[in-house]
């Protein structure tokens, strides 16, 4: 099905050739001197400017040293929503460099655009997220989004943004959880991610799955997605029609397969059989969560009894290409045939 595509036109009165640009040293100054101006047009075609020069990292540091950043952050509060769209634009293309990134932290940018998660504008929303989602690469940006309380609102925003800005939000909610899960269990996040795993976008299930790995790395997470019965809809993404899911779904399945809850509801959804077969997958990766999988099924007397005839899937892997599958695969075979 077709969906609506975040469009980043502008309007046609601006014309980002028309902008008086200084050359060498006086470029920056002079947009500087331009956006203080409170002529809107200037403003306008001053942001165009600033969006091609901080593509260059040495332009973005020039740019931060000079104060733009303050600056900025102001305009993020603009009427006009050419100035708010261009504005976070700048700031996303900031955040692809190590600089801006740093730039953006010390100067509060990220408290800054909260505001922007409802704005009325498509793009300047999606220029936010990804943002988030830059910033949120590195532990210490990661850190600044957690410190400014975002993960309970793009927890609420995944259950009505459009799926365009749904990814970068699952994007950023991965990182940001693999350091701390705490905030996001108690907005809910496990309910909202369990029905993300059934949409019919396949980078949106495969997300969710990501990112319900990263929760059930953590003891209090392990919980929640057995009491919220996830286990079993993970089981059934494990013959899904796309590889990718199919690998994310065994890896959160193998986080939340370590307690003896979660063992247990896997049982109950006839996970082994699934499991075997990615055991068979291209991927090392889809091979290396199921035989961690299993192993952990087969601590269950009824896992052993049904893995014991599956000697020869796990001898196959002893011979794989992967040091980690191989080790997998022995400890499998332990596992299974393991006699109390």
């Amino acid at each position: 099905m077709a969906q609506p595509r975040i469009s980043a036109c502008l309007p046609p009165d601006v014309d980002p050739s028309k902008a008086p640009l200084a050359f060498g040293r006086r470029a920056l100054p002079k947009l500087r001197e331009e956006l203080q101006c409170p002529e809107l047009l200037r403003q306008q075609r001053a942001l165009m400017a600033l969006c091609d020069l901080v593509h260059d990292a040495e332009k973005a540091y020039q740019a931060i040293a000079l104060g733009f950043l303050d600056k900025l952050k102001t305009l993020l509060e603009h009427h006009d929503r050419t100035v708010r769209q261009k504005t976070t634009e700048v700031l996303s293309t900031m955040a692809m460099h190590s600089v801006g990134r740093q730039g953006l932290m010390r100067s509060g940018v990220i408290s800054a655009l909260t505001g922007l998660l409802d704005d009325p504008e498509d793009i300047c929303r999606k220029n936010t997220h990804q943002i988030f989602d830059r910033m949120a690469k590195l532990p210490e940006g990661a850190g600044a989004v957690l410190q400014a309380g975002l993960i309970p609102p793009l927890v609420l925003k995944l259950k009505t943004e459009l799926e365009e800005i749904q990814e970068l939000i699952l994007d950023t909610l991965s990182n940001c959880l693999r350091l701390e899960a705490a905030g996001a269990l108690a907005a809910g996040a496990v309910t909202v991610l369990k029905e993300k795993l059934s949409h019919p976008s396949t980078a949106i299930r495969s997300k969710a799955a990501w990112v319900l790995l990263e929760i059930s790395s953590h003891p209090e997470g392990k919980t929640v997605v057995c009491e919220e019965e996830v286990i079993p809809v993970l089981v059934s993404l494990l013959e899904d029609t796309h590889p990718e899911v199919r690998v994310n779904a065994a890896g959160a399945l193998m986080f939340a397969v370590v307690t003896p809850q979660g063992r247990s509801s896997a049982m109950g959804a006839e996970a082994i059989p699934p499991l075997l077969k990615l055991v068979a997958e291209e991927t090392s990766t889809a091979r290396l969560n199921a035989l961690q999988t299993l192993t952990l099924l087969a601590e269950l007397p009824q896992g052993r009894g049904a893995l014991l005839e599956h000697r020869a899937t796990f001898q196959r892997c002893l011979g794989d290409p992967c040091p980690a599958v191989q080790r997998a695969a022995h400890t499998a075979l332990r596992a299974s045939h393991w006699k109390p």
